[in-house]
């Protein structure tokens, strides 16, 4: 018997698992690669990831209201103001009044909000290389938009659930 590149003969080679062809276990693993990845990176901010997520709305505008804001992150909203109140204390960013509605609060990052965010951003890149270097270089930015454009989607309607609802209507009714 000839041994292939350090495989031994007597030991059967490894097969992919039938799971790595199923998009619920594919997409299931990624984000825990990332997740695990990311809270590595950014780990030593309040609330970790969702520091870091919470910190990149503010940066990027996207913190007009904290109810707005815990929607969009799918975060609790109490856990959300413990989590803003922290990250507050920390100097990266400030809850300021809507000047429209008393009731409303912007969430806003600070100038050292926007530096340390830059840092994190560096490090949660190379967390993203690191997982995208299987591809080919040119195919990278097209993977991220189109992931991105399907993130869009299913944030932004209830279309999943409706199609879940219609399968089991009409699973129900056969």
């Amino acid at each position: 018997m000839t041994e292939q590149r350090g495989a031994r003969a007597d030991v059967p080679e490894a097969k992919p698992s039938p799971l790595e062809d199923d998009f619920g276990y594919a997409i299931g693993a990624v984000f825990r690669a990332y997740a695990k990845g990311v809270e590595a990176a950014v780990g030593d901010i309040p609330g970790g990831s969702r520091g870091y997520f919470v910190l990149t709305a503010a940066v990027r505008g996207e913190g007009r209201s904290q109810r707005a804001l815990a929607e969009r992150l799918g975060v609790d909203r109490t856990v959300l103001t413990y989590l803003l109140d922290d990250l507050e204390r920390a100097g990266l960013l400030r809850r300021r009044p809507d000047p429209a509605d008393r009731r409303n609060r912007h969430v806003v990052a600070t100038e050292h909000g926007v530096r340390r965010w830059d840092e994190l951003r560096a490090r949660v890149g190379l967390v993203e290389e690191r997982m995208l270097e299987v591809l080919p270089e040119e195919s990278r930015d097209r993977f991220r938009s189109m992931l991105c454009t399907v993130a869009g989607h299913v944030s932004k309607n209830e279309t999943i659930a409706d199609v879940c609802r219609l399968f089991l209507e009409s699973a129900a009714s056969e």
